[in-house]
């Protein structure tokens, strides 16, 4: 047990020491994102979509940017950015066949809000591969950065992503109005829920006080 454990922490430290020396590169992805890629990456733009892809020690990373539409309107409030980067979620899960998005949480990148989650694909033979996938939404481009791997590595490519994820880096101009306008939060579900329940308990008084003073005057 102990030989096994010492192995494991021996890949893992193996893993992050070989993807800290390989030779990395700080890209512009345009000038307000930047993120250190292998210095044997390759760029791809296809009807304004930029990809960069490249292979890591223990996996493969891709960086998509992607235009909004020109006509794509301003999102005015942070529930508005919550549905988007939702729905982008759904989106990208249904881009492969046998693909759940696992761990879904939000996370920050500088001053803004993004989601974070690992996809994981099958190809119905038990061929499974994992993406780890962090989806970062401005009012002019979507940015989403991916770590792919396969399943059989997952034990061992937590340093490797780590340090990609940790390398992007976002323009101090980038500020919370590049995502929604409005810093109103509105009312939250919870409070909605709150005032449902006092309503309901309001109603029900009314009523047990309604149906006892028709008793009353019916006996007087």
């Amino acid at each position: 047990m102990k030989k096994t454990l010492l192995i494991s922490a021996t890949l893992i430290l193996s893993a992050f020491t070989a993807f800290s020396q390989q030779e990395l590169t700080p890209v512009k992805i345009d000038s307000l994102v930047t993120v250190s890629l292998p210095s044997a990456y390759q760029k791809s733009d296809t009807l304004g979509q930029q990809v960069y892809s490249s292979n890591s020690t223990l996996g493969y990373v891709v960086v998509l940017r992607t235009p909004n539409a020109k006509n794509t309107k301003p999102l005015q409030k942070e529930r508005d950015l919550d549905k988007v980067l939702k729905d982008k979620v759904k989106s990208i899960q249904a881009e492969s066949s046998y693909a759940s998005a696992q761990f879904v949480r939000d996370t920050t990148i500088g001053k803004l809000k993004a989601k974070t989650f690992t996809l994981q694909t099958d190809n119905g033979q038990g061929d499974i591969q994992l993406r780890n996938i962090v989806l970062l939404y401005t009012n002019a481009a979507t940015y989403i950065f991916e770590y792919v791997y396969p399943n059989a590595r997952k034990e061992v490519v937590a340093g490797e992503y780590k340090s990609f994820v940790n390398s992007i880096r976002l323009s101090p101009e980038l500020q919370r109005n590049d995502q929604y306008i409005s810093n109103a939060k509105g009312i939250s579900p919870v409070v909605i829920t709150s005032i449902l329940v006092i309503a309901a308990l309001g109603l029900v008084v009314f009523l047990i006080i309604y149906i006892q003073k028709k008793r009353r005057l019916a006996y007087e």
